[in-house]
């Protein structure tokens, strides 16, 4: 069980984190409020303890892989950022956990996600094998079918990149209405994998994305209010 001394050092970075990301209106159409994450990467310090965070979570778990989904048009999960990060009762932050479990590997969503996967995969000793949009990827591909606000999309992932029973972390940004994560799950299952956990820097629960995930935990850093 963690001491209350360390209790109040992941509190004292989350609240960091959270106060280095940026709000854009109406970014990159009206009505949207846009999470940028660039602000958090120009703080050394804030950056660090975002990657720490993860590591410390995965470390010693038996993960050997780590994907991350890159998409830089931008995906449901990227675009619909309606609310700004709010911290309640700050400086306390809010942190949403779900129960540690063994994992065989992570993946990432492609785009801003892929600016977290491979710093912790590194720091784990796991591989890193990413997920990306169409015609993206060299070899041969196993591609996954999602949803937008508006008509659909396909992600992609290499035939053997992650092998049956391997257990799988799928790594994002930001989980608002949780289509790419989803769809990042049935990839994985389709080839056998076993996901273990989701995790994501940012959460917009207003957006209610955790629902689609059905039973995978999903383990945030800031929330959204």
């Amino acid at each position: 069980m963690a001491s209350a001394d360390e209790v109040s050092d992941k509190d004292r970075r989350i609240a960091t984190i959270a106060s280095t990301i940026r709000v854009i209106p109406d970014f990159p159409k009206p009505g949207i409020l846009f999470q940028d994450i660039t602000t958090l990467l120009l703080d050394v310090k804030a950056f660090k303890d975002t990657i720490d965070l993860f590591v410390e979570r995965y470390k010693d778990k038996d993960i050997s892989v780590v994907a991350d989904w890159l998409d830089i048009s931008g995906s449901d999960d990227i675009l619909l950022k309606r609310n700004p990060v709010f911290i309640a009762g700050y400086p306390v932050p809010t942190a949403l956990t779900s129960p540690c479990l063994g994992v065989a590997f992570a993946f990432s969503i492609e785009a801003r996600g892929f600016i977290f996967g491979p710093p912790i995969a590194l720091a784990i000793g796991a591989k890193f094998v990413p997920i990306r949009k169409p015609k993206k990827l060299p070899g041969e591909v196993i591609s996954e079918e999602y949803s937008l606000e508006y008509g659909s999309d396909i992600m992609e992932m290499h035939i053997g990149a992650v092998q049956p029973r391997e257990r799988a972390l799928v790594i994002d940004d930001l989980i608002a209405t949780g289509g790419t994560l989803a769809a990042a799950i049935r990839l994985l299952e389709r080839v056998g994998a076993e996901v273990v956990e989701c995790a994501c820097v940012i959460e917009l629960p207003e957006l209610q994305g955790r629902k689609r995930l059905g039973d995978k935990p999903l383990f945030i850093l800031v929330s959204a209010v």
